[in-house]
């Protein structure tokens, strides 16, 4: 117990000195901060893990994101994303705080016979922020975000995505449902389940399992090619959903007359100019 409220204001003292650096959480902690993982405060689900709210203490809560028992967990994939999330840090990637690992035996029952099983948890622990996922925020050109809003959100990606590849990661799953936003609407790259960290000057690798989400996979990923233009990829069409609120092909005749419609006719002229000349490499 002693060992518990030691690592509770451990976690409460992380969140307010962001120098802190990530570290390991019991399974009884992340119990109790989420009710044991009560269905009331699950904020996200995906096809491999249940995402939490935990209160910390004071007011401030976390994300805790459980991975799934129902599916052979893949150890070798897990140790991969604690390892790619313990070496970043930047303002636009969400901030990594604990993980835990806990395996325990437990007596169940196996057609008819009493077997030993090993029970495994695998948890991450993330800060919370409250605006949820970009892909909330997506609405054509005639209402939603404001142009300075977007661009703005736009630039914090690519300085996040920018970031990751310095540190030669590939994310490999760049969608609006894994851009976070913060009270400030600060874009923070999220979900590191599926990312590859590059050894040295490794620029490509070859794979022969296919995953991530269909309409932001690059071309040449669907033959087994990873290489940090797949994230760009990804990028592209993150960029031209933020601009026009759909994926695929706009007219740009259409989408600039739609900005033209809702700016003020005093800064029309300037901010249509920005967006014609608005290109991923500005914004890297």
């Amino acid at each position: 117990m002693d060992c518990e409220v030691s690592k509770l204001n451990l976690l409460e003292c992380m969140l307010l000195d962001e120098t802190s650096e990530p570290t390991d959480l019991p399974i009884s902690l992340l119990k109790t901060i989420t009710d044991d993982f009560s269905d009331d405060l699950q904020i996200g689900r995906g096809g491999f893990s249940v995402v939490y709210k935990g209160f910390v203490g004071n007011g401030r809560t976390v994300a805790v994101k459980k991975l799934s028992n129902s599916i052979d967990i893949d150890e070798t994939k897990y140790n991969q994303e604690v390892g790619c999330l313990m070496t970043i840090r930047h303002k636009n990637i969400v901030r990594f705080l604990g993980y835990c690992a806990n395996t325990h035996g437990k007596i169940l029952d196996h057609e008819g016979k009493l077997v030993m099983a090993d029970v495994r948890h695998r948890l991450l622990c993330f800060e919370y922020l409250c605006n949820g996922s970009l892909r909330d925020y997506i609405t054509d050109a005639s209402h939603g975000l404001e142009w300075t809003s977007r661009y703005k959100i736009l630039k914090g990606i690519c300085n996040g995505l920018c970031h990751l590849h310095e540190a030669h990661i590939v994310h490999l799953d760049l969608k609006p449902a894994n851009i976070l936003l913060d009270d400030n609407m600060v874009p923070k790259i999220s979900d590191f389940g599926l990312s590859r960290r590059f050894d040295g000057n490794q620029t490509r690798t070859i794979t022969s399992q296919l995953y991530g989400s269909l309409g932001y996979l690059a071309p040449e990923f669907h033959s087994g090619l990873i290489t940090f233009k797949s994230d760009i990829y990804s990028l592209g069409v993150i960029f031209t959903e933020i601009m026009t609120g759909q994926k695929g092909y706009s007219p740009v005749d259409h989408v600039l007359q739609n900005w033209k419609n809702r700016l003020d006719m005093s800064s029309a002229e300037s901010l249509l100019e920005q967006k014609k000349q608005t290109s991923l490499s500005d914004l890297s």
